[in-house]
Parts: C-alpha cells; sequence; structure tokens
C-alpha cells in the first residue's frame, strides 16, 4: 500500500494506456461495450485506487490514533499520509486543515450547521446561487430555519452563468450586504458544467467580511484547486467524484476559523476530556471527526489523489475539453435538440432536452446499447424550473473517454429519437 506523498514524474497522457487501468471499462451492458458518461453522478476507479482500500482490509484492518500495536499505527501513517496528499493537492496551508468527511454533503452539512451556530441571528442572510446542487441548497434553508436568517439567490442567466450585474461590487442593491454572514457558492455546476468566476466573487465578500463555502465537489476531478489563491473560507468535495472511494469526501478549512466553529457531531475522537458534567473538543482536525472514520476508503482517496497526480492534469483537461467540443458539435446537428448551459467556461458536462423526446425514455434506450448517462433533474431542481424543464439528458465526462464513445453516444441518440419521436 503507497503511502508515499513525494510527487511522482508526470507521465505522459495517453487515453488508451489511461482506460487499461479501469478494470470496470471491460465489462458488458446488454452485451455491448460499456460507455460510461456519468461522472459527475460518481467517476469509476483505477486499479490502484482499488488495490489500495482492499489491500488496508487484507493487511492491516485497524482502527486509527487509539492503541499503540503495530497494525494501529500503520492504519494511522496511511491515513494521515493521505490527508497530507489531499493537502498538497488543494495548497491548504496545514494538514490539519483537511477535514475527512463521508462526502460533499456531510461536508456542506458540517458547514452549515456549525457557521449557523457560531454566526447566524435573526434577520441576517446567506447568499447562494440558482445552479446549486439540493447539498448546498437544503442545508443552508435549514440553517436559517433555525436561526431566524433570510437565504438569497443570486440568479442565473439563459447561457447558464451567473448573473453578474446582480452583484455590483458597489451599490444599494447589491445581493452581498451588510447583513450578509454567509456566502455558499459551487465551483462547477453539475447540471450545466459552467465554471464559475468563484474567486472574483470570493474576494468581494471577503471585502465585506462574509464567510466563504466552495462547493467543489464537480471541480475537483477537472481543475487544479488551489484553496489559497482562491481565498475561501471552507471547500467541500467528494472522493467517489474524484477516481476514488464512495463515502469519502474532504472539508477544507482555514484554521482560524476552524478555531472558532463549534463541533456538530459529538463522539469517540472528538474529544479532549469528557466527564458527566462537560466536555472539551479535540485539536483539528480531530474536532470534527467524530466516530471510527472510513479509513479503507480514506486510503483510497489518497491513493486516487497520487494517481491524477501522476499524470499533467491540463492534459487531462484539454483532453475533456475535446471531447465536449466534439460531442456539443455533434449534438446539435440533431433536430430538435437544445444544449440547457451554454457558458464559455465549462468542463466535460453536457445537458440536453430534445423535441418530443423524454430524457427517462432516452437514457433507456442509450441503456440498451451499454451507453451509462444521467437522466432528470440532477439534483438541481430550482435550476431546472429557470430552465422551464422537468429534466435533461446529462453526459459527463471523464479522462478514460474517448471520442469514439462520444460518436456511440450521438448514434445513440439519433437512434432513439427515430424510435421515440
Amino acid at each position: 500500500m503507497s503511502t508515499s506523498t513525494s510527487p511522482a514524474v508526470q507521465r505522459t497522457f495517453d487515453v488508451e494506456e489511461i482506460r487499461a487501468q479501469f478494470p470496470i471499462l471491460k465489462e458488458l451492458v446488454h452485451g455491448k461495450p460499456l460507455v460510461y458518461f456519468d461522472n459527475a453522478a460518481t467517476s469509476q476507479k483505477p486499479r490502484r485506487a482499488i488495490k489500495a482500500e482492499s489491500t488496508y482490509y487484507a493487511t492491516i484492518n485497524a482502527n486509527v490514533h487509539r492503541g499503540v500495536h503495530t497494525l494501529s499505527t500503520k492504519a494511522t501513517e496511511a491515513q494521515e499520509a493521505a490527508r497530507e496528499t489531499v493537502r498538497a493537492h488543494i495548497n491548504a496551508q496545514h494538514a490539519h486543515e483537511i477535514i475527512f468527511t463521508c462526502g460533499t454533503t456531510a461536508s456542506i452539512n458540517l458547514a452549515a450547521t456549525s457557521l449557523g451556530q457560531l454566526l447566524l441571528k435573526k434577520g441576517d442572510e446567506v447568499v447562494i446561487s440558482g445552479m446549486e446542487h439540493h447539498s448546498n441548497i437544503v442545508p443552508w434553508q435549514l440553517a436559517c430555519e433555525r436561526h431566524g436568517a433570510v437565504l438569497k439567490v443570486i440568479p442565473i442567466t439563459d447561457s447558464g452563468e451567473w448573473d453578474m450585474s446582480a452583484i455590483p461590487a458597489r451599490g444599494r442593491n447589491d445581493i452581498l450586504t451588510d447583513k450578509t454572514r454567509i456566502l455558499a457558492i459551487s465551483h462547477v455546476s453539475n447540471t450545466l458544467g459552467t465554471i464559475n468566476p468563484a474567486k472574483k466573487l470570493i474576494a468581494q465578500a471577503k471585502k465585506k467580511g462574509i464567510i466563504t463555502v466552495v462547493d467543489g465537489a464537480q471541480a475537483a476531478p477537472h481543475l487544479k484547486i488551489d484553496v489559497q489563491d482562491l481565498g475561501c473560507d471552507l471547500y467541500a468535495f467528494s472522493g467517489h467524484k474524484a477516481y476514488g472511494p464512495t463515502g469519502t469526501g474532504v472539508l477544507y478549512g482555514r484554521e482560524e476559523l476552524l478555531e472558532r466553529m463549534p463541533p456538530w457531531q459529538g463522539g469517540g475522537e472528538m474529544i479532549d476530556t469528557v466527564t458527566l458534567e462537560k466536555s472539551t473538543w479535540a485539536k483539528l482536525p480531530f474536532k470534527f471527526e467524530a466516530g471510527t472514520p472510513h479509513i479503507a476508503g480514506i486510503i483510497g482517496l489518497g491513493e486516487a489523489i497520487r494517481w491524477m497526480q501522476d499524470y499533467d492534469l491540463d492534459a487531462m483537461a484539454a483532453h475533456e475539453r475535446t471531447l465536449l467540443e466534439h460531442a456539443t458539435k455533434e449534438l446539435l446537428a440533431i433536430d430538435g435538440l437544445r444544449i440547457i448551459g451554454t457558458a464559455k467556461e465549462k468542463v466535460g458536462v453536457i445537458s440536453f432536452v430534445i423535441d418530443g423526446v423524454h430524457h427517462y425514455d432516452l437514457g433507456t434506450l442509450l441503456d440498451q446499447q451499454g451507453i451509462a448517462v444521467r437522466t432528470g433533474h440532477h439534483c438541481t431542481q430550482p435550476l431546472m424550473d429557470r430552465f422551464g424543464v422537468s429534466g435533461t439528458t446529462r453526459a459527463s465526462f471523464a479522462c478514460f473517454n474517448t471520442i469514439a464513445e462520444v460518436d456511440a453516444m450521438v448514434a445513440g441518440v439519433k437512434k432513439g429519437v427515430k424510435m421515440l419521436r
């Protein structure tokens, strides 16, 4: 099991060489080669990440930070090596600013619960955008209800971008006001693929003393993340969307803020002392890591990130842009097809609707051809309402996908249109 945190020499990006590292890509679906375009829901895993997780169970399988015996020590070292890997990958200043959770949803709920208790009172404001995943809407709704705060929303343009005219740097109608305490925004839209100008908006919020929380679930597999450059206070992402195991997530937090935030769960590991009258909290990051963590998953996440670091991330992103551009061109040639989300800056996510064709029916027919796409509202119902659709068909690409697979999907869509209209 690898626990090294030193950067490896980057390997040349070769999509066929990369595909060979993903065992599931050899599977057949309905007798057809699998074409997996549902990476925005969960990405597939390279053999290294799978092996790291299984090796933990086969050779270590002990709890962390709770024993002096050899296996516990090895488990602790492997988990903390993963923490350092994550720290370096997103350029956090300290390893103790990396909190392990079970996913982006848990990370944002942690942020909303703890920050709500720390910051919010009646009449305060929390600002989100109209393109947020439900996981970055509902926790803030709950926090506002608990504390009497008001939830405000940045509107979305027809192209699927933030309407920055609604957020002037100065002015009486600024959506970021003196009452705004928290700004919670997505770095990349899971439905539209839009890369949002998060850094620009964070800078505006910072001038007003607003705490900033970024949902990076869709950014982590596609962009180079530098939390210090972004200037955000908290940044959340999931392991399972970034080639790692399910049930793993990260919340980065700026040290000074994490020290002030109260814990959101109580239990073992997160305490310093416990009496029947009162408890005190452990140091960071353990104050926010109650109970036994998903140790095997965390180790697998560390290995998945090391796998990504073995390659030129810019080359990966360029490959995915090529897939997106090709898919966009070919799909738009289909009569009655409309792409939802046409921002200038996008990752490899494309959502579309077709006149006279229900997205669910199309997804079912594509599955019969071995092509996995996502259909529905993608946990962004307010965004669907904004565009006046009940749902879309969404294809989301990863570094292991190919132009030939895009062509197979386009052919499958054309076949589906003929059958369904």
